[in-house]
């Protein structure tokens, strides 16, 4: 018969589970509800799914809570000790989650008062992927199973790449004039919530692994590389960086940027990516805090030289210095600021591109 410790254990480990599970679905049903209101235009609905998302927040606050508990109550060992560690990442994930589906729904109010065309197909499309990836890597967590998880991660590239077609879709449909200008940026802030979505799911089926196997993957994907942008404020530069390297369609890498201390994103820079049909992946800022698995990244690039000591120390990271100067501060005439941004651009593209083409190509014998 157990013990009564194993009892207790086990009490409190499915308490928390069930808390996990009930996080899930407010997530999923709230996901589901930013699609149902894309699709028929719903203010209301999409105003529920904002104000739902507190409930989000305050489940993340009590299974955070529980976790703490656990810990110093049973004081756990070996799996049960990475199960309360695990627990709490996943809990983060989750909570992200809720925030991209709010994000959603701010994002078709907007497109609700501009009469546009939306491909609606297109997002169904990203959600039945993204949506069942969600569901499916929290039920790996629940029931610890790795088998699962592998196979949730390997739809991943799937969902990148719908994404990418999303957003050249959408841009020729801006060249044909059949979507006006101030509802690019929503539609495609859409499309990279939805590809955000998957990228969680994959972050907790990682998690999910290192539970069950005590060993944590770096390239569970076998060639999936992560590349993390950092600068100041994560209004302008890393922000560019992040935008080109998703335009660059190579399913191979995953990027992502933050800040030091984050501000609101360079009007300037918005209109200037807009007008290289390149997409802004992010329509808020984020602090390096903020950033999932930075740990987990491969490769992590200072765009300026205070970023570096974001740089996680001790680190596997192949960690870059990229300074450039923030074209969001240059002055001058309209012409000398837009060759800021111009020269910005065009050095970020390059090392982006020859970095990529390196990871990909080894020229060594």
């Amino acid at each position: 018969m157990p013990s009564h410790y194993e009892d207790s254990l086990q009490q409190d480990i499915d308490r928390i589970l069930t808390k996990i599970s009930e996080m899930e679905k407010l997530a999923e049903n709230a996901l589901q509800a930013c699609l149902t209101a894309l699709a028929t235009v719903d203010r209301q609905l999409a105003y529920t799914v904002i104000l739902r998302d507190r409930r989000i927040d305050e489940l993340e606050k009590e299974v955070d809570r529980l976790c703490l508990e656990f810990i110093i109550r049973q004081q756990p060992v070996a799996r049960h000790l990475r199960f309360a560690y695990i627990t709490i990442r996943v809990n983060l994930e989750l909570e992200r989650i809720g925030d991209y589906a709010e994000s959603i729904a701010r994002q078709t109010l907007k497109l609700a008062g501009m009469n546009s065309y939306i491909p609606l197909d297109r997002f169904q499309q990203i959600g039945s992927l993204s949506i069942p990836m969600l569901r499916d890597a929290v039920k790996a967590f629940v029931t610890g199973d790795e088998a699962l998880a592998r196979d949730v991660i390997s739809r991943e590239q799937e969902v990148d790449a719908l994404r990418n077609s999303i957003d050249k879709e959408l841009f020729a449909l801006r060249q044909e004039n059949r979507i006006p200008l101030e509802a690019l940026t929503p539609l495609t802030t859409i499309a990279r919530r939805f590809e955000r979505v998957s990228d969680q799911a994959t972050n907790i089926c990682e998690e999910v692994i290192y539970m069950v196997t005590g060993e944590y993957p770096r390239k569970l994907t076998g060639e999936i590389w992560r590349m993390v942008f950092i600068d100041d404020r994560n209004c302008c530069r890393s922000q560019m960086a992040e935008a080109i390297g998703n335009s660059m369609n190579r399913p191979q890498f995953v990027f992502a940027s933050a800040g030091l201390t984050p501000t609101e994103i360079d009007p300037g820079t918005v209109e200037f990516l807009q007008n290289k049909g390149v997409a802004l992946s992010n329509v808020t800022t984020r602090s390096v805090e903020q950033l999932p698995n930075l740990d987990a990244s491969q490769i992590i690039v200072a765009l300026s030289p205070a970023a570096k000591k974001a740089f996680p120390k001790p680190t596997k990271a192949i960690c870059l210095d990229w300074s450039l100067p923030d074209p969001s501060l240059a002055t001058g005439t309209p012409e000398e600021k837009s060759a800021a941004y111009e020269s910005a651009y065009h050095f970020l593209r390059e090392h982006i591109t020859e970095l990529c083409d390196a990871v990909l190509g080894d020229r060594i014998a």
